[in-house]
């Protein structure tokens, strides 16, 4: 066999069967920032099955950019174990919060979660969402190239028994649901309320009090909890992100043992 053919046919075999075994998981999380990447560490590390599906090429979010491509980040004193149980280096600063390097973080959470055991679709959309009685089941996804171009290509489903909604300000699976199924979420107003504008103490507490299950079978986190439930943006201050994640992932336990 030439060299040419070998190698087309292992990246088509492997990654199909990567695919095939991810077509029913314990959690599926929508969205490969910090929050997402957080959530499927620890819910890799406690022996679930994690499919984390990222519309870009990248896995990271805003993460990898800092605050407009200077490429630091803060993170609050309160998520400093998170980052000493991932390995990711930092500075401390005079009020206890530490400074690090936002490429090395980010890439440190990507290899975090995929050593744990999770596995990272990149170039995935979520299109739409597959609803069973009055819980969320499971995904549709596409490329996402073909979303992008609006092609018409039917999807293929990804059923899942928990599914994290970590997209970030634009909150879209939850969107999605409430839009295409008349459904009230657990929010004061039982929609998506939309973000506000920054604060950035108070956003990134509420960013972990909004961390929640707002319908069943669908848990929030990172800025789609806060923009789900009408609170604050905070910038390049990543603690409650960190720390967001976590609690989905154990609230997701929680929520699996049931």
């Amino acid at each position: 066999m030439l060299m040419e053919e070998a190698v087309s046919r292992g990246i088509v075999g492997s990654y199909f069967k990567k695919l095939n075994d991810n077509l029913s998981v314990d959690a599926a999380i929508v969205g490969g920032g910090p929050s997402g990447l957080v959530a499927a560490y620890y819910l890799a590390k406690a022996g679930k099955k994690v499919a984390l599906f990222e519309r870009k090429l990248a896995p990271g979010g805003g993460m990898w950019g800092g605050a407009m491509m200077f490429n630091q980040i803060v993170v609050q004193s309160e998520a400093l174990s998170i980052l000493d149980e991932l390995g990711v280096k930092y500075t401390l600063m005079e009020d206890g919060s530490a400074l690090a390097d936002s490429v090395h973080a980010t890439a440190a959470l990507i290899y975090a979660a995929t050593s744990a055991g999770a596995t990272i679709f990149n170039c995935h959309s979520v299109e739409d969402v597959a609803v069973h009685g009055e819980r969320m089941s499971g995904l549709v996804i596409n490329w996402a190239p073909v979303m992008r171009e609006k092609m018409h290509v039917d999807p293929l489903v990804v059923m899942a028994r928990a599914t994290l909604d970590g997209t970030g300000h634009d909150c879209e699976v939850a969107r999605t649901l409430v839009r295409k199924n008349n459904i009230r979420l657990n929010t004061p107003s039982g929609e998506v309320m939309g973000e506000r504008s920054m604060s950035a103490s108070e956003g990134e507490t509420t960013t972990v009090e909004n961390t929640k299950e707002i319908y069943p079978g669908l848990f929030v986190s990172g800025m789609a909890s806060n923009g789900v439930s009408g609170s604050f943006r905070m910038g390049p201050i990543f603690g409650g992100m960190l720390m967001s994640g976590k609690k989905a992932a154990e609230l997701i336990l929680e929520s699996l043992s049931k």
